[in-house]
């Protein structure tokens, strides 16, 4: 019996010693720089969409912005079941998912302040029905008509849960092979904790594809950071090798410089030896940066005596708000 006992005894302590040793390997060694900001969601930003869909026999818009992918082939729309569109979706089991543009954005403001109960939001936007019976909205570049397969409701919210029957999307927003290019379609983004609408961002690499060159992410404009228009005329004799070395230093300051924010260059179509290059740094710091890189140096002296003529021109935005997205595919 005493030494059942003692085995009991002995099990007991290795088990509890087990457990200190596996809480002991838990502990950070290291303070964490992160701060705890609470059970915040944040999955933000999402693309911007209008819901459209019958109700009663007439067609209601919906701003919605919580939207997601499950699988390959079922999308997300989650709505507030307190939202008119609901019923509609409901009875219908089809919906429309459109997404939204920068040139339609004030429309699709509207439709997500005011209820389909009390106001006609029909004529909002200029549709026509799709393959599938639902409202597509014409001015939306992209559009998913999509079949309801699943309700899923959780509290205060009704899920649908969606497969995607027909997709439409205007000629301006796909490739030469007619895929989707996202750089063209740039579509509004909404972030939940400020209720801002974002852009879109550049392209800053290719996925799956490691060894293909990478543009790197880019610094905002800073209070000194300016725009420069570079007016330059070229020997013709030079022109040829000349464009080789702006097309270099193009795109090395854009992949390899994050106070680069803009390096585009053409020539005038009847007089091709004159090339305006439109410049733009985050700030003077980038700006000094950038003349001293190795790769500006390289241009600079190898084109000295190519140019004709040089005038550096500084200026002066109309409206400080906008921004020039270039990206190097």
């Amino acid at each position: 019996m005493k030494s059942v006992m003692s085995i009991l005894a002995i099990s007991l302590v290795l088990s509890c010693t087990s457990g200190v040793e596996k809480e002991v390997e838990r502990k950070n060694t290291t303070e964490m720089k992160k701060k705890n900001i609470g059970s915040l969601l944040a999955l933000y930003p999402k693309p911007v969409t209008v819901v459209g869909a019958e109700v009663k026999g007439k067609v209601n818009w919906l701003v919605v912005g919580h939207t997601g992918i499950i699988g390959h082939n079922r999308i997300l729309v989650s709505m507030s079941d307190k939202h008119y569109t609901n019923q509609g979706i409901k009875e219908s089991k089809k919906l429309s998912v459109n997404l939204v543009s920068r040139e339609m954005l004030s429309k699709a403001d509207y439709v997500g302040s005011v209820s389909g109960v009390s106001v006609d939001k029909s004529e909002v936007f200029a549709y026509h029905w799709g393959e599938d019976g639902s409202p597509v909205i014409d001015e939306s570049p992209l559009t998913m008509e999509c079949r309801v397969e699943d309700v899923y409701s959780t509290e205060g919210f009704d899920n649908f849960i969606c497969s995607v029957s027909h997709t439409y999307a205007v000629p301006e927003v796909l490739d030469d092979e007619g895929n989707l290019d996202y750089t063209k379609l740039k579509p509004v983004l909404f972030e939940s904790p400020t209720y801002s609408y974002l852009a879109t961002g550049e392209v800053i690499a290719k996925c799956l594809n490691p060894d293909a060159p990478k543009m790197c992410a880019k610094y905002p404009m800073s209070a000194d950071g300016f725009v420069r228009l570079s007016k330059i005329e070229v020997y013709s004799q030079y022109l040829e090798e000349y464009k080789a070395y702006a097309i270099e230093v193009g795109e090395v300051s854009l992949r390899t410089e994050p106070g680069v924010l803009t390096m585009y260059a053409v020539s005038e179509k009847d007089e091709p030896c004159r090339i305006t290059i439109l410049e733009t740094y985050a700030s003077r710091k980038d700006y000094e940066a950038h003349i001293a890189s190795p790769h500006f140096q390289k241009y600079k002296q190898g084109t000295l005596h190519m140019i004709r003529s040089l005038v550096l021109s500084d200026q002066q935005p109309l409206n400080p708000a906008n921004r020039i997205n270039n990206f190097i595919q």
